[in-house]
């Protein structure tokens, strides 16, 4: 494999080829991604109930038992597909824990492909108060988790879903609009749209970050 060269297209040809360890090695390659995506998607009340390396685990066996039909027709990358079968895993566990609660308006994300559950305005709101750890600050992180909640709750799911997807999760515009099936155009402007609402949220509380 050359310093140029796609994994992803080598280890697929391989797995065209019959080369079935080579789904192995891919998903491998993948897996911290997924994990992240688990992560941002777990429901809280799910905490210490479910390992997300069993969650991942799961998926794996749905890749395998799946990857003929997506080699006969691929029609996304194949990080999207293996994005899809998290998402779908994890609807599956939401909705054995908590049933049609799940399907609220905000909980799940609607795709033309299947559906996935949202991130969460709670796990968002930890991530960006992440850094406020030392023990006087304690009672600070609360407060702004609790401001940031209300505020991110109140912005439209989609734009926070893209928001998400592209500045936390590293997708690439070009991913998005697949996952979507939106243009290029419209994935870019809903994810400045986000972006400058997050601004704005945060602007509201200019001392989150002081040390």
């Amino acid at each position: 494999m050359t310093a140029k060269s796609d994994p992803n297209a080598e280890w697929l040809g391989r797995l065209k080829k019959g080369e079935q360890q080579a789904l192995a090695a891919l998903f491998s390659h993948h897996r911290e991604v997924l994990r992240r995506m688990v992560r941002w998607r777990l429901d809280k009340r799910l905490t210490g109930r479910v390992d997300p390396s069993d969650v991942i685990q799961e998926v794996y066996i749905d890749a395998v038992q799946r990857v003929g039909s997506y080699l006969e027709k691929p029609t996304m990358p194949i990080l999207l597909w293996l994005r899809l079968l998290t998402g779908r895993r994890l609807l599956e566990l939401h909705r054995s824990y908590f049933g049609t609660q799940m399907r609220d308006v905000g909980l799940e994300i609607s795709l033309d492909r299947g559906d996935w559950p949202a991130a969460a305005p709670d796990q968002l709101a930890a991530h960006l108060t992440g850094q406020l750890t030392s023990p006087s600050q304690a009672v600070m992180r609360v407060e702004k988790e609790t401001q940031l909640v209300a505020a991110l709750d109140s912005m439209d799911a989609m734009d926070r879903e893209v928001l998400v997807l592209r500045h936390f999760e590293e997708l690439g515009n070009n991913e998005v609009a697949l996952l979507f099936g939106i243009t290029k155009a419209a994935a870019s402007n809903r994810y400045l749209r986000a972006l400058e609402r997050l601004r704005q949220i945060l602007a509201r509380t200019p001392d989150m970050f002081a040390e």
